[in-house]
């Protein structure tokens, strides 16, 4: 191998791994100090897991629900970074810039519905059975 080429492979190391977790952690944080959606999406989980708990969902269930919250939040991460690259590269109003913004909100949109849809499979039933 080449000595260019064993320069561009970066090096393994424990080091790398645990400042991985901090630029990931680092994020998060970030994300949830400026954007209004995730504040938005971390109340929405609070009360899924307290309706969950009340209503003493499955395994299954638990299983489904934290899938799809998940799910959620990454969406909301990646249109996060999105809408910052964006600006990084433009600051002008071009209409690739918002086709850009536009789909990364509609997915993250998207698959708030599908969290919605989710909870009313799993919650709207043992709400009715409680009537």
């Amino acid at each position: 191998m080449s000595l260019k080429k064993q320069e561009k492979h970066k090096k393994m190391s424990f080091k790398r791994f645990l400042n991985s977790i901090k630029y990931s952690v680092d994020g998060l944080v970030n994300a949830y100090q400026n954007e209004q959606s995730l504040w938005l999406h971390a109340m929405c989980t609070i009360l899924i897991v307290i309706l969950g708990f009340a209503l003493q969902i499955s395994f299954i269930q638990w299983a489904i629900i934290v899938i799809a919250l998940v799910v959620v939040l990454a969406v909301e991460l990646l249109n996060t970074a999105i809408e910052a690259t964006v600006d990084l590269v433009t600051k002008e109003i071009h209409p690739l810039a918002k086709v850009a913004k536009d789909c990364g909100s509609a997915a993250a949109f998207v698959s708030s519905i599908m969290v919605f849809i989710i909870c009313c499979f799993i919650f709207i039933p043992k709400i009715i059975a409680l009537f």
